[in-house]
């Protein structure tokens, strides 16, 4: 297990998160929840800065009973922004953070997930089964992510953004799905391979 003690959050999120806009209605929110299983979306500018998460309890807070309205509005509500519902200034972790660190916090926080992010530009998502996944590593006594690669995802993904002319975090083959508002790092909606250093 003193190989977890190595492990920081670049070595094991996700790059090329699936991100929807702050305009993305509430319906295409839902079917992406339905069709991919997700707990939550980071909401992201076009130029890869983190504006907010939604969550699906964010989802259902849109919902609401109240005493001025028993029955909601349902296609009205699911025709809203993202941006109406979601989590303004969530909790975000650098992706130097040493997964000890992340485990606590989600310990404490109750998250399932938080975006990884460098000044506001959003890198990736971590989740609690990266965190096990790193333990099963450890305990199983594998080779750390330092010892199977040279460089970590983020130190590679880094330096080909610095090479392109840039430092967006975005990905060069981003493509736009529904109403060009959700947009995918990767042709299957999950993370891509992280670019090779030259």
């Amino acid at each position: 297990m003193y190989e977890f003690l190595a492990y920081r959050v670049c070595d094991v999120m996700h790059y090329y998160p699936v991100t929807v806009g702050p305009d993305t209605p509430l319906a295409e929110i839902e079917a992406l929840f339905e069709q991919r299983d997700f707990n939550s979306l980071p909401v992201a500018s076009r130029d890869g800065a983190l504006l907010g998460v939604i969550t699906k309890l964010d989802f259902l807070k849109a919902f609401n009973f109240t005493p001025h309205e028993m029955v909601p509005r349902y296609d009205e509500i699911m025709s809203w922004p993202a941006e109406s519902v979601m989590t303004r200034q969530p909790v975000t972790v650098d992706p130097h953070m040493p997964l000890t660190h992340l485990l606590q916090l989600m310990v404490v926080m109750r998250y399932r997930s938080f975006p990884v992010t460098i000044e506001r530009r959003l890198l990736g998502i971590v989740s609690r089964s990266d965190v096990l996944r790193a333990l099963r590593q450890a305990a199983a006594q594998l080779p750390t992510p330092r010892e199977q690669r040279t460089e970590s995802g983020f130190e590679r993904l880094t330096a080909a953004r610095r090479r392109s002319g840039g430092f967006s975090l975005l990905p060069a083959r981003e493509k736009d799905i529904g109403a060009g508002s959700a947009r995918l790092g990767s042709p299957t909606g999950r993370p891509g391979p992280i670019p090779p250093a030259a």
